[in-house]
């Protein structure tokens, strides 16, 4: 009888943890799979975080095109046969050669990556 108390304490106490679970601390990245609804918003916005004029924004067909003085960038998203998305931006005739990496590193923020 002596040992039973404390050997049920401990019982209670491991069920009681086993039930427990674990959040990351506030800030920390989680770390999502990307959806072709997020990843296309991000694209559009990150041409716009630019100051890219966003012409075409055609979601079913995955096609974003923005303009910027006589630059053209543009976005294109796709879904890939193993369910990831692939977000390729491309420019030409752009005056500023820097454009399209901002591009890129905007999406990537917005990405949370």
């Amino acid at each position: 009888m002596i040992w039973t108390v404390p050997r049920a304490a401990v019982l209670a106490a491991a069920l009681a943890l086993y039930g427990c679970v674990y959040y990351p601390p506030p800030g920390y990245p989680v770390m999502a799979p990307a959806s072709f609804d997020r990843s296309f918003d991000a694209a559009a916005s990150a041409m716009r975080d630019q100051g890219l004029a966003v012409n075409v924004e055609d979601r079913a067909s995955g096609t974003i095109v923005g303009t910027q003085g006589a630059g053209t960038v543009s976005a294109s998203v796709r879904r890939q046969a193993d369910g990831s998305v692939r977000v390729q931006f491309d420019a030409t005739g752009p005056r500023d050669p820097a454009l399209i990496d901002r591009v890129s590193r905007s999406y990537d923020a917005r990405m949370g990556r």
